[in-house]
């Protein structure tokens, strides 16, 4: 079964988002400001992707006047269509995880080995930087019950992601305390 992808209904979702066409830079910009906490997307598989989608029928492509090499992209209704039907199917699979320090520690055998008290710190450290930023973004982008409620679902993965944060962090924290 071929993997399907999600770049495009990505893209689509920040053209419902933003109300406006949008260039490949800015799909990438977005992505980096907005869902980054949870999503990574290299800039390389922007501007391909993009092609598809219009080969697909679910954009269409026009040039900036005046910057013959910048292209701006329009949704369609097919594009708005599909969206919306990938929205309505709950995900079934598991999705594949990079955690590097997962895969360092599962590796390590004995209880009594020096590295993992050094891992763990340096999880630690990082989990509270992140955390930082995650509830640092969540204080700007919903400093009220109607920007909470204008942009719900991102609300609530902002919040998921804290909350994932603290008990990994909390984990970690009491690990750390029978070394």
């Amino acid at each position: 079964m071929p993997k399907q992808r999600i770049l495009p209904h990505i893209i689509l979702g920040i053209m419902v988002a933003s109300d406006s066409d949008i260039t490949g830079k800015q799909v990438t910009d977005y992505v980096q400001r907005e869902i980054s906490e949870f999503w990574q997307v290299a800039h390389s598989q922007v501007y391909p992707e993009l092609k598809r989608m219009v080969a697909d029928g679910w954009l269409t492509c026009y040039p900036v006047p005046g910057n013959d090499k910048e292209k701006r992209y329009s949704l369609t209704d097919a594009g708005r269509a599909e969206l919306e039907d990938w929205l309505a199917i709950p995900h079934r699979e598991t999705p594949l995880q990079k955690d590097i320090f997962s895969l360092k520690m599962f590796f390590i055998q004995s209880k009594q080995d020096d590295r993992i008290p050094i891992l763990l710190e340096g999880q630690i450290d990082l989990l509270k930087k992140h955390l930082r930023h995650l509830e640092s973004r969540k204080e700007e982008l919903f400093p009220s019950k109607e920007k909470v409620q204008a942009n719900y679902g991102h609300y609530l993965i902002l919040n998921r992601a804290i909350v994932r944060n603290r008990a990994q962090l909390n984990w970690l924290e009491e690990t750390l305390a029978d070394y």
